[in-house]
């Protein structure tokens, strides 16, 4: 490879390396990151790092010339093959390795692919992310012979799993797999469960033909919807492209939100660890925050950000944490990084030992009335900007805000949220109130802030 390399501007992101393929992404991208991050681990005395990759029709080219700069940089190579996200996560802990590289496009199009690293046990974003290119394009890379070793760990990875399924009556259960990579790990785990359990889209296929692999999104759910009311199943479950984010529907075909999972997670959870601090990201309901204190834990607001989310994890000695996206993370019993597959075990545990369905669960939360998470374009240099702006009149007037992560004004209607994505160029709302009344006011004054700072948003 030559002696320095540029990324495309656009792939460094806040907490992955993320392109399109042939566009804005290319093997030698991967030779060159690989090649960094060995010489960012070699300085730090490590020697081993495992790779992974996803199902996508790009992914083991990308593999293949991500594993040729690791070990030109003198790294030793632990590959695990073709897999879920938290398969990798698992193998750097099993294998003791210095780091991890996933390649993978996540739930984006089948066109987009992209890295997901770890250096040591911790996630490898931000700041850091912007220092491996530099470090590219400046040439700073250390020389060496390292190797590449084949070390499958999928059955351990699904064993770790099945430790701890806990599952004292059979439910029936629908998983969906959106063909994404979480597919062959999923029939190994359900092969292993009490109950009767339907698979859908389990063929691991990088084109997605039948519907996108992300479960945020309510027609991506369809399919499982129409069979969980089919089959007359307890529940179903649906997994991202990589595996690492989780959606759930109850028995009736009704959406569980992010939160509204984390909440009835949080609950089990805080059987096992009175008085425990659960951490959820700033879109999330005031209802879970609520129900976290109620059931004598310590509710934390945090950033959203699956990178930022683990971090305060440790920071914080957290057994459980979770963001609207559905990527919840246990430390309880686990390693606390987001895995959809252990999710999934955990929630059948859950629903398993309770004397109500999940339906009966969900209808238990607090009724509230929200909007869905509301995206708009707003450009680079001005989606930071805005919500300071807001920020600054709000502080003028004494409103009740919180600026952990853009500004959260909470009102007695409830609650409003307007953040910068740190992935693109938009600006993410959300609103949330105890009736439609509540909620076309709290919307309204959204939308007057937003104004006043030159941006025109359809809430």
């Amino acid at each position: 490879m030559s002696e320095r390399h540029d990324f495309h501007p656009t792939i460094l992101r806040e907490y992955d390396i993320r392109g399109i393929m042939g566009e804005t992404l290319s093997p030698a991208d991967a030779r060159a990151i690989g090649r960094t991050f060995g010489t960012i681990v070699a300085r730090k005395g490590g020697a081993k790092v495992a790779v992974g990759y996803d199902g996508r029709l790009s992914s083991p080219d990308l593999e293949a010339a991500l594993v040729e700069g690791l070990t030109a940089a003198g790294i030793d190579v632990v590959r695990i093959g073709r897999g879920p996200t938290p398969m990798l996560y698992f193998a750097v802990y099993h294998c003791d390795a210095d780091g991890g590289i996933m390649v993978t496009g996540s739930h984006n199009p089948p066109s987009h692919n992209g890295f997901k690293i770890m250096l040591g046990k911790a996630s490898f974003f931000g700041a850091d992310i912007q220092e491996l290119g530099r470090m590219a394009a400046a040439g700073d890379w250390v020389s060496g012979a390292g190797t590449a070793t084949e070390i499958p760990v999928m059955d351990d990875y699904v064993a770790r799993i099945l430790k701890d399924a806990d599952v004292p009556r059979e439910m029936a259960v629908v998983w969906d797999a959106g063909n994404g990579a979480a597919g062959e790990a999923l029939v190994k785990i359900c092969a292993k469960l009490p109950g009767r359990h339907v698979l859908l889209y389990e063929d691991i296929d990088g084109t997605f033909p039948n519907h996108h692999p992300d479960p945020t999104v309510p027609e991506n759910l369809a399919d499982l919807i129409r069979t969980v009311r089919g089959t007359g199943a307890d529940f179903g479950v649906a997994f991202d492209g990589d595996g690492d984010r989780i959606g759930v529907v109850d028995g009736e075909g009704r959406v569980l939100w992010g939160d509204q999972l984390i909440t009835l997670l949080a609950r089990d959870v805080l059987a096992e660890n009175p008085g425990a601090t659960i951490i959820a990201d700033v879109k999330a309901s005031k209802v879970l925050f609520d129900d976290i204190a109620a059931h004598g834990g310590k509710p934390l607001m945090w950033r959203t950000g699956h990178s930022m989310i683990k971090k305060k994890m440790v920071e914080e000695k957290s057994p459980f944490a979770g963001e609207m996206s559905g990527h919840i993370f246990f430390a309880d019993r686990y390693y606390g990084y987001d895995d959809a597959l252990y999710v999934g075990v955990r929630f059948l545990n859950l629903a398993a030992r309770s004397d109500r369905s999940v339906a009966a669960l969900r209808d238990g939360l607090a009724p509230v009335v929200n909007t869905p998470e509301i995206r708009f374009d707003c450009a680079e240099d001005r989606k930071f900007k805005v919500p300071d702006e807001i920020k600054a009149r709000l502080k003028a007037r004494g409103a009740d805000f919180n600026d952990i992560d853009g500004v959260r004004v909470t009102t007695t209607d409830g609650w409003w949220l307007l953040r910068a994505s740190n992935t693109q160029a938009v600006l993410v709302a959300r609103c949330e109130a105890g009736d439609e009344a509540g909620l076309e006011r709290l919307k309204a004054e959204l939308a007057a802030e937003l104004k006043a700072s030159g941006v025109e948003a359809d809430l």
